[in-house]
């Protein structure tokens, strides 16, 4: 399996790997959009813009709804 880190992917290649690891065409209960991500592509927008990886993404999302 090739990285999927931001140094080892182009923007288009980034694109690639969030269109086909949401695959939402539709609504697969991803919980995304009900659970206030919004959009799931807007939420991964920097990792597309190589900001933020995408396990530095999910750690934020996840962090607002850990209580502790």
């Amino acid at each position: 399996m090739k990285s999927i880190l931001i140094k080892d992917t182009t923007r288009e290649e980034r694109e690639q790997i969030i269109r086909q690891s949401l695959d939402c065409g539709g609504c697969d209960f991803c919980s995304s959009c009900w659970l206030g991500g919004g959009s799931p592509y807007d939420m991964y927008q920097d990792y597309i813009d190589g900001k933020k990886e995408i396990a530095q993404i999910n750690a934020e999302y996840r962090a607002r709804y850990v209580r502790g």
